[in-house]
């Protein structure tokens, strides 16, 4: 009875060497680290307070695995990757870096990182996923929607907009890299909304 304890102790204590020296996990990143630092467009203009909510996303994607659909299948399957991972969650990847793209172009303040007074107005952005499907080797969609509104005004401004970036390579890090730049073009489309609003209020604004 020892010896075939010790067999299957053996047995697994070899499995799980094996499991570890296995695929490594890889973590990716949507915060794009290019984006050159901008700061407000003329000396003593008041700084724009940015308050970006959480990201509503749909319930499939909450999770730090990547999820993709296979390019050639038909089915409505969709593959969830453990070993391929967003640094955090995905909802809070996503926020985090709209957060940071927004901020940067229009040189603004994310009043999440503190420094705005209570009194000070700032424009709460809430953001809507409806649909950010990756297909491998393929494209990357997405369609999304997006209110801004001023802390001190009452009117909103409402947004929509779809996207599709080219996945031109096989492999989760072509992937990734077109869901940064995706995410870079909503930030960039965010930010003209919210200049827009600035200047002309609307109540719908289609990018």
């Amino acid at each position: 009875m020892r010896f075939q304890f010790s067999v299957a102790a053996g047995a697994l204590a070899t499995l799980l060497i094996t499991g570890c020296a296995g695929k490594p996990m890889l973590y990716y990143s949507l915060a794009d680290s290019g984006l050159p630092t901008t700061t407000p467009a003329s000396t003593g203009a008041a700084p724009v307070y940015l308050d970006i909510a959480p990201v509503a996303v749909p319930e499939r994607l909450a999770r730090p695995q990547m999820v993709v659909r296979r390019l050639g299948d038909a089915s409505a399957q969709v593959y969830v990757l453990e070993e391929n991972r967003w640094a955090s969650s995905f909802e809070n990847e996503l926020r985090d870096a709209l957060a940071s793209g927004v901020a940067t172009r229009l040189g603004a303040i994310d009043i999440t990182k503190g420094g705005r007074q209570a009194t000070t107005p700032a424009y709460r952005i809430a953001v809507q996923v409806r649909q950010f499907d990756a297909m491998e080797g393929s494209r990357i969609d997405g369609n999304f929607s997006w209110t801004i509104r001023r802390t001190d005004e009452t009117r909103a401004t409402v947004c929509q907009l779809s996207l599709s970036e080219p996945v031109g390579a096989a492999g989760m890090d072509a992937v990734a890299q077109g869901m940064r730049r995706l995410t870079g073009s909503l930030a960039a489309a965010i930010a003209r909304s919210v200049a827009s609003s600035a200047a002309t209020p609307e109540a719908l604004c289609a990018m």
